[in-house]
């Protein structure tokens, strides 16, 4: 017990709804699985079956003795799982939202910008994990394009622009729907004098929001079809039968491809099933929220609070917002969560958080903007960062030319290089 009346709880994942279902439906899954292809991957599997032994004690534990007090209590291992497990998932979501406030985001204005794709599409990009990250590259280049252009008008030279997107599988009726959420500065980066200062930009407009979708539709279809993508082939496994499963679930008001754009909103773009929404906005004092939207972005899959048991039995789940015809909550039997659960396990080894532009680990301004702890920029990195300049490597690019080349990747990274106490 703590100064303040604190004191550590242990949390008892056997006794929630989502352990109880995956308890007793997990063999079956794994049986009915076998018989469809090559059966689930083997990530899925380990993630559910490490699922069950996450914070409980008698899989392991770390005992943690307080020196002052001498009081002792028991910490379970957890399973660090990135698609089953909701406790591990909101950790890493807090942990992600905390290093991205403190060590990489600079004070400055941020914009959400988010993209979703037609049903056709998000089949695509979910078989796909590298045709995907592909699409998230063809997206950036418009967005800083448009980031360039607009600078470019106002009479900024040698602008730069960044980008942390958040790449999410998953909808919030549990539905299998690749999208982008991407935090871009309201501004650029412009190196002046050994130093690099941000340029404050103006909202996006309405028009611009349009075009650029327009842009970002015409690109993706034409990466897509010249990688042969389209038409998509059908599922191979079971975690492709139940992914398509979800994503060719309909909602009764729905009956084509292209769903009815929602009601009209600023700085909101629809076409034929590709959306952009960049009307959220964060003042550069605005820490606290700026941590609670990358929180949100890297959310998990579930919500642990948000399920409970129906009066039926079933499972409930109590969505974010309620569908148009008043539902608020969705049922579930237990085989029936476990499979809608194991189509939204992200594949292993992909990087859902990414860091684009000047925040990029090679960037030439990287050192200059992101908050690193005891460093200051050296003589080297001063004096390269001023014959870049010169011999224009960071100049501006042109409107007409600034999306076929981006100065960001060209040239040596500026070295960082930190010296050790002792080598002082």
């Amino acid at each position: 017990m703590g100064t303040h009346g604190w004191a550590y709880r242990r949390r008892q994942p056997e006794g929630t709804v989502r352990y109880e279902a995956v308890r007793e439906n997990l063999a079956t899954l794994l049986a009915e699985a076998s018989e469809v292809g090559r059966g689930l991957p083997r990530y899925v599997e380990q993630d559910f079956a490490r699922y069950l032994e996450c914070g409980v004690l008698a899989h392991g534990f770390a005992r943690v003795r307080c020196e002052s007090c001498k009081d002792e209590l028991l910490v379970a291992f957890a399973c660090k799982g990135r698609g089953v497990c909701p406790s591990c998932s909101a950790k890493r979501a807090h942990v992600t939202a905390m290093h991205l406030v403190e060590q990489v985001l600079p004070h400055v204005p941020f914009r959400q910008w988010t993209l979703s794709f037609p049903h056709r599409v998000q089949w695509v990009l979910f078989k796909d994990v590298g045709l995907l990250s592909d699409v998230l590259t063809v997206f950036l280049r418009a967005v800083f394009a448009l980031q360039c252009r607009r600078a470019w008008r106002q009479g900024l030279r040698g602008g730069q622009a960044g980008a942390v997107s958040f790449i999410q599988f998953f909808g919030s009726a549990l539905q299998v729907t690749p999208h982008f959420h991407s935090l871009v500065p309201d501004g650029v980066f412009v190196p002046r004098e050994g130093r690099v200062r941000f340029e404050p930009l103006p909202p996006p407009t309405q028009g611009e929001v349009e075009r650029l979708l327009k842009v970002v539709r015409h690109r993706v279809l034409r990466l897509l079809e010249k990688r042969g993508a389209l038409p998509a082939q059908g599922p191979e496994d079971a975690l492709q039968v139940y992914q398509a499963h979800s994503l060719q679930r309909r909602l009764r008001w729905t009956e084509v491809d292209v769903r009815p754009p929602p009601r009209k909103q600023p700085r909101c773009a629809f076409l034929e099933g590709f959306s952009l929404h960049a009307n959220t906005h964060l003042h550069a004092n605005d820490r606290h929220g700026l941590e609670r939207l990358c929180r949100y972005e890297a959310r998990g899959v579930l919500a642990l609070e948000r399920l409970k048991r129906a009066e039926d039995g079933r499972i409930a789940y109590r969505m974010k917002r309620p569908l148009p015809d008043g539902t608020t909550h969705l049922l579930f039997t237990g085989l029936e969560l476990l499979r809608r659960v194991a189509s939204l396990v992200p594949p292993p080894r992909t990087n859902l958080t990414r860091v684009h532009g000047v925040f990029a680990p090679g960037a030439q301004l990287r050192p200059f903007l992101v908050p690193q702890a005891g460093w200051v920029p050296t003589l080297e990195a001063v004096l390269r960062l001023a014959v870049l300049m010169l011999l224009g490597t960071t100049t501006a690019i042109h409107p007409k030319t600034c999306r076929m080349s981006l100065s960001w990747t060209q040239g040596t990274a500026i070295e960082s290089s930190r010296s050790s106490p002792k080598s002082r």
